[in-house]
């Protein structure tokens, strides 16, 4: 289904994870995104976001309002995460966290992760490079090269079958989509936004009756104020971009003119 202009794939988890089983089985690499309100906002001006997000080969419905609007099954990016971490258990393949912007992140996720599953095989972890995006209308990554390459060559020493890439909405996916290509053992590369700071514990997550009836956005912004843009454009401007694109035009708008 098509929600603004982006991809999302209506699979429950079940589903999700026979992709994902499929992907690590195969000879190609394959990308996971996880769509939510705020990112669909976003594509709407950023159009080299738009292309990327279209681009991946499971995207799956992380938001409540994107539930609604589209209907698709809700799998929250981190909790899928956590389950592509039980089935590389089960199938002997190991994993990677790059990014979050602090190693002590990145190493307490791993950390936490290896609790949860003992026989996970982790090939490693790192903050990434410094990543921003350009203020132009594609809004293309400025990346410190020098330093994005010693994170690549750091990936290829240890060779995992499955990145999970947490450099935020957009610089995620972007950097996925440039720099795959170059670390041939990867299967799967996961964009996961603040996973690493829910499984870390740096951030605490919703109760999970708010988590299930919608209100996750309201505890972020009672916990993080200075997210209030973020959720707006995530909460109101998001569903009134969905009830625009639904309307139709009318006929002065859409006959030619004589």
């Amino acid at each position: 289904m098509n929600i603004l202009g982006v991809r999302v794939d209506d699979v429950n988890l079940a589903g999700a994870l026979k992709k994902a089983g499929d992907f690590l089985r195969s000879g190609g690499q394959h990308r996971i995104f996880t769509p939510n309100p705020e990112m669909l906002v976003k594509a709407q001006k950023d159009h080299y976001f738009l292309e990327i997000l279209n681009s991946g080969d499971l995207n799956l419905c992380d938001g409540f309002g994107l539930k609604i609007f589209s209907g698709a099954t809700r799998i929250p990016g981190v909790d899928f995460m956590q389950e592509l971490c039980r089935l590389a258990v089960e199938q002997g393949s190991s994993v990677y966290f790059l990014g979050s912007g602090s190693n002590e992140v990145a190493e307490k996720t791993a950390e936490e992760l290896q609790k949860k599953f003992p026989t996970l095989k982790i090939s490693g972890f790192d903050r990434g490079p410094e990543i921003s995006e350009l203020r132009t209308v594609n809004c293309e990554l400025l990346i410190d090269q020098i330093n994005n390459q010693t994170v690549i060559d750091k990936i290829n020493q240890t060779r995992p079958d499955i990145l999970f890439v947490a450099f935020g909405m957009g610089k995620q996916e972007k950097w996925i989509h440039e720099n795959l290509a170059k670390m041939s053992s990867i299967k799967i590369a996961m964009g996961v936004g603040g996973a690493f700071d829910y499984i870390s514990g740096r951030v605490n997550r919703a109760p999970c009756w708010m988590r299930k009836i919608g209100l996750e956005w309201a505890y972020r912004l009672f916990k993080q104020p200075l997210r209030f843009k973020r959720i707006f454009n995530a909460t109101v401007l998001f569903s009134l971009l969905v009830v625009k694109s639904k309307i139709p035009m009318s006929k002065s708008q859409t006959s030619p003119k004589s």
